[in-house]
């Protein structure tokens, strides 16, 4: 009889049903891989695809907050609510009818959340007194490091940026989904 390794928790026979997602963590981990690697195939592309995405999503935001709004008269909010969806909806339309201005302004603020999230991580690695905070450091300086390139480069590189973030993700997420399968090991036992 089969049984599953008894993990550190002391858990055996498979209590979370892996060796029946096993396949499925193979499928999905080699869809987003080969996904990923058609993405940083034709960087561009992605940015596109990526500015089409976020501009729906927007869209369909704006749509919810402007009906929200409507639903929340008695509230008293019902203009902030009016306002920020049209906000979105005008966002939304600004990257269908110019990707090339939605993906600059991203990836500034790609540059801009960079800076400042490396920011704040050096500052607690720095100041806080605890076991791996040099880790923390070495993020903030890496995020850090990532803004000033992204932001020396502006605005040529939002043609490929946003691409190259998709695509890294994609087979990232691909390799660690592989991984998971792989390391769903089945033993027998005697």
């Amino acid at each position: 009889m089969a049984q599953f390794a008894t993990s550190r928790f002391g858990i055996g026979n498979d209590p979370l049903g892996l060796r029946n997602a096993r396949g499925w963590l193979f499928a999905l981990g080699l869809a987003l891989l080969l996904l990923g690697l058609c993405a940083s195939a034709n960087l561009v592309l992605a940015t596109v695809a990526t500015i089409y995405y976020v501009g729906a999503m927007m869209l369909i935001g704006g749509v919810l907050q402007i009906v929200h709004a409507f639903g929340t008269r008695q509230w008293g909010s019902a203009g902030l609510w009016l306002l920020s969806g049209i906000l979105y909806l005008l966002a939304g339309l600004v990257a269908f009818s110019n990707p090339l201005l939605a993906a600059a302004m991203l990836t500034l603020l790609l540059a801009v959340s960079l800076a400042t999230s490396g920011v704040l991580r050096l500052w607690v690695g720095i100041s806080v007194v605890a076991i791996g905070r040099g880790w923390l450091v070495v993020s903030g300086l890496a995020s850090i490091a990532a803004a000033v390139i992204i932001g020396f480069q502006w605005p040529v590189n939002a043609l490929w940026i946003l691409g190259m973030v998709l695509a890294v993700d994609l087979i990232v997420q691909g390799i660690a989904l592989l991984a998971a399968g792989f390391s769903i090991k089945i033993l027998r036992t005697v």
